[in-house]
């Protein structure tokens, strides 16, 4: 074990000897230092999110444009199965449930023949969902002040005035050019 290792194992439980009282420290040398610092986790959005709006605009005998021009381009297009599009939406973000959603196209040719679709969230119910809840409201903030406010703030000083000369050193230069 190096050095430096052993001195910051010993003077850590000494240090935190007098402090035990803390909340914080002691939960933190009983459960680790996990239970106090969570590590970032990166928000995973993958696919196509297709809400009830958009899918309203898509019926049985719609082109396949007009599904394009509705729901996007198709996650899973596979070439071996040209009469299925497949639209795949997950999402994975700290402090909301993961959500995962496939909606399928079915073509007979160029039209559309039928759609398996999950019950699906309208646009407001999906912001609603993927949006993290605070845990304490934030204050209402006051923006304006009353007559009673303005007239107990102190009056601000009179700016002075400064002279309009320029302040600094005063050097010549020879010129630049011989005459």
């Amino acid at each position: 074990m190096p050095l430096s290792f052993r001195i910051v194992a010993l003077a850590l439980p000494l240090a935190a000897g007098p402090l035990s009282g803390c909340s914080l420290i002691s939960r933190t040398m009983s459960e680790g230092i996990t239970s106090v610092i969570t590590p970032y986790k990166v928000e995973v959005v993958q696919g196509n999110v297709v809400t009830k709006e958009m899918l309203a605009q898509v019926h049985a005998g719609s082109s396949r444009n007009d599904v394009r021009d509705a729901l996007g381009s198709p996650l899973l297009a596979d070439p071996f199965h040209a009469e299925r599009w497949d639209y795949v939406f997950t999402i994975k973000r700290q402090g909301t449930d993961p959500q995962k959603r496939s909606v399928v196209i079915w073509f007979d040719g160029d039209t559309v023949k039928s759609i398996d679709a999950p019950e699906l969230p309208t646009e407001d119910e999906f912001v609603a969902s993927i949006t993290r809840l605070r845990s304490q409201p934030l204050p209402e903030r006051k923006l304006t002040l009353t007559d009673e406010e303005r007239a107990a703030l102190p009056v601000p000083k009179a700016p002075t005035p400064t002279d309009t000369a320029p302040q600094g050193v005063n050097r010549s230069y020879p010129p630049l050019e011989n005459p």
